[in-house]
């Protein structure tokens, strides 16, 4: 008797199943959770859209900066340095504006220290940079922080419509509440699935764009120093060091 009952317990899980979950949820909720669940749905699919845009472009100037660090500073001039970088690159953006900017000082009527015209000009390239690089993250935050509500709107809005319906219908037993109750929830499991990815992007590209911020910091300052200074101070540039001898063939290796 137990097996039989047990047998058909189990063939009726698939069908109350079928009854929730979120379409049913969605059907439930009307217009409005229909409406939630786009949002959420936009929400998720430019968060991964600026995630990987962001990613890539942090990786393409960090790659910049170890092209620098390889390259730049072997050059006799800054122009020849400059040119052995990429066009595109932010590193060669900073050395042309301070280049650019060395010229216009002699052309200026008033009179301005070098070094403070030198230091502005290559600190709004540098801010020009980072701007471009923040853009899209503020999205991130606010998706990080306003999806969960979003969620719980429609969780909220779905309860409320399963309690009418139960009201109306005047029959309160558990079955009857338990799985509009549940269908409802999962607008919040929705909204924490969307925000959850969105807070971790943020923080994580946040950190990597103050790495960048820090390399191209530096590099501004060594430019800067270099045209001051007339080519005569410059960041040491690492040697390589030599590849060590062969062992001999009759060695024995201990």
């Amino acid at each position: 008797m137990s097996i039989l009952f047990l047998t058909a317990a189990g063939a009726a899980a698939p069908e109350a199943a079928a009854q929730f979950g979120l379409i049913p949820a969605l059907k439930e909720g009307g217009p409005i959770s229909i409406a939630i669940f786009s949002v959420m749905v936009i929400m998720s699919v430019f968060s991964f859209y600026i995630m990987f845009t962001k990613l890539f472009e942090q990786q393409k100037v960090l790659n910049q900066a170890k092209q620098v660090r390889a390259q730049f500073w072997r050059a006799a001039t800054l122009e020849e340095g400059a040119a052995k970088l990429d066009k595109n690159s932010a590193f060669r953006q900073v050395v042309d504006d301070g280049i650019e900017a060395q010229k216009q000082h002699s052309l200026l009527t008033d009179p301005v220290e070098a070094h403070d015209w030198l230091h502005g000009a290559m600190a709004r390239s540098e801010e020009s940079i980072n701007n471009k690089l923040a853009g899209g993250l503020p999205f991130l935050a606010t998706v990080g922080a306003t999806a969960p509500f979003v969620g719980l709107l429609g969780t909220v809005i779905g309860i409320y419509s399963a309690l009418i319906k139960i009201g109306i219908a005047g029959q309160a037993d558990i079955g009857k509440i338990a799985g509009p109750v549940g269908e409802a929830l999962i607008m919040t499991a929705i909204g924490l699935f969307v925000a959850v990815p969105a807070v971790l992007a943020y923080n994580w590209l946040q950190a990597r764009n103050k790495s960048i911020a820090r390399s191209l910091a530096t590099f501004s300052n060594d430019v800067l120093g270099y045209i001051s200074s007339g080519g005569r101070v410059k960041p040491a540039v690492p040697v390589a060091a030599p590849a060590g001898k062969p062992a001999p063939a009759g060695a024995v290796k201990k």
